[in-house]
């Protein structure tokens, strides 16, 4: 598996287990809907966080955050509006950006709570 394929996936487990230890209940991993793939689904009392993981070996080149795009964003939208509808939830929906820089043998973790607005 290349490389990044691996920080991508140590990436996401790293969230799944700071969303659990933060009192988070995980819904969902890699929920997919027409072009879109959300990473995590995760409800804390009545909010349903939708969490895009980024995660970088450096931050030589931006911060992970700054890699969600617009049209990623559209997508990601357009999945968790069809996630609320067909399991008929009734929550507040937030999106959040988990970030994750690998520093040696460490990670650096930033959960960054309303990352971006639906528009």
């Amino acid at each position: 598996m290349a490389q990044h394929n691996e920080l991508g996936k140590k990436g996401e487990q790293l969230a799944v287990d700071y969303l659990l230890e933060n009192g988070y209940d995980i819904v969902e991993r890699n929920y997919r809907f027409d072009k879109a793939e959300v990473d995590i689904i995760a409800q804390l009392n009545d909010v349903l966080a939708i969490v895009e993981v980024k995660a970088r070996s450096t931050a030589d080149f931006g911060d992970p955050q700054d890699f969600v795009k617009p049209k990623q964003i559209k997508n990601l939208v357009k999945a968790v509006d069809e996630y609320v509808t067909v399991n008929d939830l009734d929550v507040e929906v937030r999106f959040d950006i988990i970030a994750i820089v690998k520093e040696g043998k460490n990670y650096n973790i930033e959960h960054l709570e309303n990352a971006f607005f639906h528009f």
